[in-house]
C-alpha cells in the first residue's frame, strides 16, 4: 500500500470559528508547492492542546503506527502538541517509523540538518522539564514532611508481625488472620522485605568488591 501524506490542523474552544479554515489553507498551500497529492487532513476543531487524547490526532498517530503515512505536516508545534516532551514522544514516533515531519509556521523539516539539531534540542529541553518537575515534586514532599504532614496513606498493617510471620513460614491467609490486615497488605510486606534484602546483599557485594579491587592494587593492609 502506498504509503500517504498526512496534514495536521487544530482548534481550540477560545479560537476565532475561521481559525481552522486558515490552517487548513495554509496546509494546502504547502502540499501544492510540494506537489503533494491526496494528502489526508486530520482536523480537531474545538479541541484544548492540553488534551492528551484528541480524535483527529489519534487517528493520525494510529495511522502512523500501521505505517500508511510518510509524512506529517503541521501548520505549527502549538497545534500539533501540548508540551516539548509531548513533542518529543511524536518525534521519536516518527523517526522510528521513518515519516517525515515538517511544522510551517516555524519551518522546521526533520529532513534537513537544521531539522535534525532541533530534535536534538528539544531532547535536552524536554529532559530538563523532567528533572524540574522531579525536582518540584521532591521539594514539595520534603516541605510537607518538615511541618509534619503524612505523605500517602498511613500503614496500618503491622511491619514487624507479618515479618515474623513470613519467616516463619506461614502462609499469607493465615498471616492476614492472626495480623488482622488484608491478603494484598501481607504481599507488600514481603516484597517491601524481600527488596530490603536484595539491597543489603548488593550493598555486601560492592563493599566485597570494592575491597578486592584495593588489595590487588598493590596496597598492604596491616594485619589484624
Amino acid at each position: 500500500m502506498e504509503k500517504r501524506v498526512a496534514c495536521y490542523a487544530r482548534t481550540s474552544t477560545l479560537d476565532q470559528k475561521t481559525g481552522l479554515e486558515s490552517q487548513v489553507r495554509v496546509l494546502r498551500t504547502y502540499c501544492d508547492q510540494n506537489e503533494i497529492k491526496d494528502a489526508l487532513f486530520f482536523t480537531d476543531d474545538g479541541v484544548s492542546g492540553t488534551k492528551s487524547s484528541r480524535p483527529a490526532l489519534d487517528q493520525l498517530m494510529a495511522a502512523v503506527d500501521r505505517d500508511e503515512i510518510s509524512s506529517v505536516v503541521v501548520h505549527s508545534f502549538s497545534r500539533f502538541a501540548r508540551s516539548t516532551t509531548h513533542l518529543l514522544n511524536a518525534l521519536t514516533r516518527f523517526k522510528e517509523k521513518k515519516v517525515h515531519f515538517a511544522s510551517i509556521s516555524e519551518r522546521i523539516d526533520t529532513n534537513s540538518p537544521v531539522g535534525v539539531a532541533i530534535f536534538s534540542i528539544l531532547a535536552a529541553i524536554a529532559q530538563l522539564e523532567r528533572d524540574l518537575i522531579a525536582m518540584r515534586v521532591k521539594i514539595g514532599l520534603e516541605n510537607a514532611r518538615a511541618k509534619g504532614k503524612q505523605i500517602g496513606r498511613k500503614k496500618l498493617r503491622n511491619s514487624v508481625l507479618i515479618r515474623e510471620l513470613l519467616k516463619a513460614g506461614m502462609s499469607f491467609r493465615k498471616i492476614s488472620m492472626v495480623a488482622k490486615c488484608s491478603h494484598g497488605s501481607v504481599s507488600a510486606e514481603k516484597k517491601s522485605m524481600l527488596y530490603e534484602e536484595e539491597m543489603a546483599r548488593q550493598k555486601l557485594e560492592a563493599q566485597a568488591a570494592a575491597a578486592k579491587n584495593t588489595n590487588d592494587s598493590g596496597v598492604i593492609f596491616p594485619a589484624t
